[in-house]
């Protein structure tokens, strides 16, 4: 049929059948059915039949097409248009906690770990369209980068701004403080799920808050944490000394992760603890715990239907009269 055009009572077309019958029928008995006139004689008769005579089946065919326009009307032919409205049932606040130490420069992952990270989570808030994202960076202290927010623009523009900065933030890596910041940023939160992302390169050796209180802080408000540990297993090219000049010496150090503890962050709040050696690990994290932490969107489907039968039924109407007139008239037998 046409495109965009559907039955809704198909079972009815099986009665177009009728119509081929109805040929058929009309062809066998066409000679029972007229009339005819005995005479002695066809001398003075034109030879070959009239036009009328000719157009006379054009009786049957108004009728057949006639039954065939009634047929797809009661088949119901009709077009449907559908709109959507979708609705976010269930709002997901999320606080990233990112390691910002000095380690984070070092070149197992490419170019860099923090650069690394940087792009792998971008593409992570791309992801979370109906969330609200924050950002919490730490080395020996912490502080907040960007509050939640919905605007992902802003959180991506706060990812690229992120970098070492020795001279305004002290070197280590104070877990604790990492995490209770993220904590204190969604404490207040209203949303009905709330989770952490706390990354770290190494241990905790810094910060005046036990990385385990924090953890009991995370509880208390049900935020739940997952925690990734970054860097290769052995030895990583990472900054060790300072030059004359400002920049980094680097040299081979252990890479030394506390996953225990990482472990236990998570098993505490109901989150899970991933192992990232290289970037395509760090990709595939991220991208388990967008499946994990998906947000519940309802959606509404209208459906509005545009009835396509009454125009058939007009032209059955329309057939049906015609056939009428012509056999009045043009057609009419007196026999």
């Amino acid at each position: 049929m046409f495109e965009g055009i559907y039955f809704a009572d198909p079972i009815y077309l099986w009665l177009l059948v009728g119509i081929p019958l109805g040929v058929g029928f009309y062809v066998y008995y066409r000679k029972s059915l007229q009339a005819y006139l005995h005479v002695s004689t066809v001398a003075h008769a034109k030879e070959g039949s009239t036009l009328k005579s000719k157009l006379r089946p054009a009786l049957v065919g108004f009728r057949l097409l006639a039954f065939g326009m009634v047929v797809l009307a009661l088949a119901r032919p009709q077009s449907m248009d559908v709109s959507t409205r979708t609705k976010t049932n269930r709002g997901i606040d999320i606080v990233m906690a990112i390691d910002v130490s000095s380690s984070m420069l070092a070149q197992d992952l490419k170019p860099n770990r923090l650069t690394a990270l940087k792009k792998v989570a971008a593409n992570f808030v791309g992801n979370r369209l109906s969330d609200r994202i924050g950002l919490v960076v730490y080395a020996g202290e912490s502080y907040t980068k960007t509050p939640i927010t919905s605007d992902k623009g802003i959180v991506k523009r706060a990812l690229t701004e992120i970098k070492y900065q020795g001279d305004l933030i002290e070197d280590g890596t104070a877990i604790g403080m990492g995490l209770a910041t993220a904590v204190n940023r969604l404490k207040e939160s209203k949303a009905q799920s709330k989770v952490i992302i706390l990354l770290t390169d190494g241990v905790n050796n810094a910060g005046f808050i036990d990385p385990k209180t924090a953890a009991e802080l995370a509880v208390e408000f049900e935020i739940k944490t997952y925690t990734i540990g970054l860097g290769s297993n052995g030895n990583a090219l990472a900054p060790v000394a300072i030059k004359p000049n400002g920049k980094f010496q680097y040299g081979l150090t252990k890479v030394e992760i506390d996953e225990e503890l990482l472990k236990e962050i998570a098993t505490k709040t109901g989150g899970l603890y991933f192992r990232a050696t290289n970037t395509e690990k760090l990709q595939a994290i991220y991208n388990e715990i967008d499946k994990l932490e998906k947000t519940e969107i309802e959606e509404f489907k209208y459906y509005n239907y545009d009835e396509k039968f009454r125009p058939l039924v007009w032209i059955a109407l329309v057939l049906l009269v015609l056939e009428w007139i012509f056999r009045q008239t043009l057609f009419r037998s007196f026999i």
